[in-house]
């Protein structure tokens, strides 16, 4: 597992995985039972320096990269799917499109204080009517003056009812096709017209709040919005690339999750005087989930890499989003199975691992999304 890595991405790891065993593990069952988003442990992890990893130091970030990022996600997802889901959301999503687009004012004034912890951003794409097609939106911003008036629907946000600011996409050219959607910061606290009118409720991840949102005449000013008119998809394609490695290495910590506990049990439990780890069946299982968590890791790491040494990751990383999403679902449901009946209860994590699991191929893009994009990178 360390093979490759550096020094200061082990600590970083280690740190994490401390952290999460410590103070994430043992609430991990009761936030999910309450539903409920645990702010104090994203304080936590803003007093470890770890809300912005891969932002640069000058705006409050640790300056590390996509691999850093990508391992402080997979050890939070191998406790928790919906803390690991809410940190990824937050990162990748929320802030750092910020810092890779917007001016130096928007910085200091929203990217700096995501990337110390003072808040947890989010990202407003999808739509009531536009899943897999993000592109087919109805949300519209019009100019008024030195004003952006936003109207419209979002939905399936993940922290927009926590949030200290949302990035939301929007149609400044209905008649420009993917050239006419822009990006704007939105203050949720603040800003009128905005409202949160569903918290859903949902097959798991529920510590992770999960939001419609409703814009009404919604009014900013002018300097909100995020890079040029129009510019608003070619930075979701970008944002994307680096929200599928942070789903891949979620998927992974879940899986990850799901194998130790599955492990742990057949080497404890006994059946006919015997551990059932010991069985050809309970054996070659957890054989396998071990073989496919490597696999996805590998995957994982190698599209970061990839990410951080500025080469065209769209192939890689929707290869590792799939893959390991898959693996993720996979492994889980092999654990439930290898606890049998405890499988089922709340008693035990694989349940948990399992509902969470089933989000890695949905969100991101669905698992057929990922085919139709590695499709087109094959060129067929």
């Amino acid at each position: 597992m360390d093979f490759g890595l550096p020094s200061e991405h082990r600590m970083i790891r280690d740190t994490v995985r401390e952290f999460a065993e410590a103070e994430i593990e043992p609430i991990a069952q009761e936030i999910e039972d309450e539903h409920r988003f645990p702010a104090e442990v994203f304080e936590e992890l803003g007093g470890l320096d770890l809300m912005g990893v891969p932002i640069a130091e000058e705006y409050g970030g640790a300056g590390g990269d996509q691999l850093m990022y990508a391992l402080v996600t997979e050890e939070l997802g191998r406790v928790s799917g919906s803390i690991g889901l809410s940190y990824a959301a937050h990162t990748s999503l929320g802030t750092k499109p910020i810092e890779a687009f917007g001016t130096e004012a928007q910085k200091e004034e929203w990217l700096t204080p995501l990337a110390r912890g003072e808040g947890i951003a989010a990202w407003a794409l999808t739509e009531p009517g536009s899943g897999s097609d993000a592109s087919n939106m109805d949300t519209v911003a019009e100019k008024d003056g030195d004003e952006w008036v936003i109207n419209g629907t979002k939905q399936f946000i993940t922290n927009a009812n926590v949030a200290r600011s949302i990035l939301v996409k929007a149609v400044t050219d209905p008649g420009a096709g993917y050239d006419g959607i822009s990006t704007f910061i939105v203050d949720p606290k603040n800003d009128d017209g905005f409202e949160v009118s569903t918290v859903w409720e949902k097959m798991g991840l529920n510590a992770s709040p999960t939001c419609e949102l409703q814009f009404d005449d919604l009014r900013i000013p002018e300097d909100r919005l995020l890079g040029e008119v129009g510019e608003g998809w070619e930075q979701t394609m970008k944002t994307l690339e680096g929200g599928r490695i942070s789903i891949a290495a979620l998927s992974t910590g879940l899986a990850q999750g799901a194998y130790e506990a599955a492990k742990r049990y057949a080497g404890d439990r006994e059946q006919f005087g015997q551990p059932i780890s010991k069985f050809d069946a309970i054996r070659d299982k957890i054989v396998s989930m071990d073989r496919k968590i490597e696999r996805a890791r590998l995957l994982t790491h190698k599209a970061a890499w990839a990410y951080d040494e500025g080469m065209d990751t769209t192939r890689i990383s929707s290869l590792a989003k799939l893959d390991a999403s898959e693996v993720s679902r996979e492994v889980a449901e092999d654990a439930v199975q290898v606890l049998g009946g405890y499988g089922y209860t709340e008693d035990f994590s694989p349940q948990r691992f399992y509902r969470d699991a089933k989000l890695m191929e949905i969100g991101e893009g669905t698992s057929e999304i990922q085919h139709v994009v590695l499709g087109r990178q094959l060129g067929l």
